[in-house]
C-alpha cells in the first residue's frame, strides 16, 4: 500500500507543469485590410453611380424637353426645364385624346399581365408536378412556339376574329396573349427550382384538393416569378402596336401606341416639346411596374432548390 501511495505521488509530482513565463502583450499595428475593402466597395458604388445617372439622362432628357418650346429644344442641349409644358399639353390635346388611349392601353395592359400570370403559373404547375399521356410532346411543341414570331400568323388570326365577330374590339388583344409559352416555361422552370414535390404530397395527405393546393402553397411560392415575368408581360402588351392597329378601326378604342403613331408626319410632330410630352406620358407606366416590381428579378434568379 505504501509502495502504491509513493508511486501515485511520484507520478503526479511528474505531471505538474512548470510556471509559464508571463510575456508582456504586443499591440498589433491595425491590418490594412479593411482599407481595401472600403476602397474596393466605394470604388465599386462610384461606377454604380456614375452607371446610374448615365441610364437615367434620356429620361431625364425627355421629361425637360417636353417643358421647353420648339426653338429651345432646337437650340441645343439643357436639364434647365422650361416653360412650355402648358402649351405643349393644349398642342397635342387639340389633335389627339391622349388620356382615351391612355386608359385603353391600361385596360388591354392590367387584364393581360394579371391573367397570362395566373394561368401561365396554373399550367406550369401541371407541367411540373403531374404525369399525363403526352406531357413532353406537348412541352416541345410549347418550346417549338416559342421560337415562332407572332406576326406569321396575323393574316389567319384576322381572319378568324373577323369569323367570330370580335373585330374592334379589345378580346383579341387579350384572350389570346394568355397563352404565352415562354412565360410558361420560366415559371416552369422556376417551381422545379423552388417548390419540392414532398409539399405537395404532404398536403394531399392532409386532404386538401389540388386546387387548394395550387393556391395555397405553389402559386405564393411562385410568385418571385409570376412576379418577374409579369413586368416583361405589361411592358411588352403596353408597347404592343401592330396587333391594335390592325385590329382596331374605331378611333375611341385605339391604344397609346397607335395613337403616336399618327403623330409621325402631323403638326404634332413639328413642335418637338409636344411630342416628347406624348412619349413621356407613355412611358410613366412603365417606370412605375419596374419601380415596384424589379426586387422581384433578383430573388427569382438567385432562388435556389429545396433541400429534403
Amino acid at each position: 500500500m505504501e509502495q502504491n501511495a509513493e508511486s501515485r505521488r511520484m507520478l503526479a509530482d511528474s505531471e505538474v507543469q512548470p510556471p509559464r513565463e508571463e510575456k508582456p502583450l504586443r499591440v498589433l499595428p491595425p491590418s490594412k485590410k479593411p482599407k481595401k475593402k472600403w476602397f474596393s466597395r466605394g470604388l465599386i458604388y462610384t461606377g454604380l453611380i456614375i452607371l446610374t445617372i448615365v441610364c437615367f439622362i434620356p429620361f431625364l432628357m425627355m421629361l425637360v424637353n417636353a417643358t421647353r418650346t420648339n426653338g429651345e429644344i432646337m437650340s441645343g442641349f439643357s436639364l434647365i426645364p422650361g416653360s412650355a409644358l402648358v402649351d405643349n399639353y393644349a398642342i397635342l390635346s387639340d389633335y389627339i385624346n391622349i388620356w382615351t388611349g391612355f386608359k385603353n392601353s391600361l385596360i388591354v395592359a392590367v387584364l393581360v399581365t394579371l391573367l397570362s400570370g395566373y394561368f401561365s403559373a396554373m399550367t406550369a404547375f401541371g407541367f411540373a408536378f403531374y404525369n399525363f399521356k403526352g406531357k413532353n410532346v406537348m412541352f416541345i411543341f410549347m418550346l417549338v412556339m416559342m421560337m415562332v414570331p407572332g406576326q406569321l400568323g396575323l393574316i389567319g388570326f384576322y381572319e378568324i376574329s373577323k369569323t367570330l365577330g370580335i373585330l374592334d374590339s379589345f378580346i383579341p388583344l387579350i384572350i389570346p396573349s394568355i397563352a404565352s409559352p415562354f412565360v410558361v416555361f420560366f415559371i416552369r422552370q422556376y417551381t422545379q427550382a423552388t417548390l419540392h414535390v414532398s409539399m405537395i404530397e404532404a398536403a394531399r395527405i392532409d386532404g386538401a384538393s389540388e386546387l387548394r393546393i395550387f393556391h395555397t402553397i405553389a402559386l405564393p411560392m411562385m410568385m418571385p416569378a409570376v412576379a418577374t415575368m409579369s413586368i416583361f408581360t405589361f411592358i411588352g402588351s403596353w408597347n404592343n402596336y401592330l396587333m391594335p392597329l390592325v385590329l382596331l378601326f374605331s378611333p375611341e378604342k385605339y391604344t397609346l401606341p397607335v395613337l403616336m403613331g399618327f403623330l409621325k408626319g402631323s403638326q404634332v410632330a413639328e413642335n418637338l416639346g409636344a411630342l416628347y410630352l406624348g412619349i413621356a406620358i407613355s412611358v410613366v407606366p412603365i417606370m412605375i411596374a419596374f419601380l415596384f416590381l424589379s426586387k422581384y428579378i433578383v430573388s427569382s434568379i438567385s432562388a435556389g432548390a429545396v433541400k429534403e
